[in-house]
């Protein structure tokens, strides 16, 4: 696995991955700022790796899965370097009776297990999760 950030202008990167997808990252502050913090990509890489696994994990049981949202925030500390030091996940899964149990069981199996970008932030934050279902099959 490769990347590559390159040096725009002021605290501007254009980061991109093998196969040249592209994103904006951004240290500036206020209206200067254009993309999201390289610490706001650990953040959206944590969201993104466990949600993966969530739903291919409540697709494979047989779980009629609408939508997964997983808000993550976090606090930092207050000395450099400003590693992250508590995040908080929260999933919100949707779909037709779902299975508290099977959606409670994903979020552990992607926590503990399958997602590495879980597993790696695990070592230097403290994380947390909530999880919220949401039932469509009365509407």
């Amino acid at each position: 696995m490769k990347a590559q950030a390159k040096w725009v202008e002021g605290y501007r990167f254009i980061g991109k991955n093998e196969q040249g997808h592209g994103v904006i990252m951004d240290g500036s502050s206020g209206d200067q700022r254009l993309g999201a913090s390289p610490m706001e990509f650990l953040l959206l890489g944590l969201g993104g790796c466990s949600g993966i696994d969530v739903v291919h994990i409540l697709q494979k049981s047989r779980q009629d899965v609408e939508d997964c949202i997983v808000d993550v925030s976090a606090e930092r500390s207050d000395t450099e370097p400003k590693v992250f030091t508590d995040i908080h996940m929260t999933y919100t899964v949707t779909g037709k009776k779902l299975n508290m149990d099977k959606v409670t069981r994903a979020v552990d199996l992607s926590a503990e297990k399958y997602c590495s970008v879980s597993v790696m932030l695990g070592k230097a934050a403290n994380i947390t999760r909530e999880i919220i279902v949401k039932d469509t099959a009365s509407e």
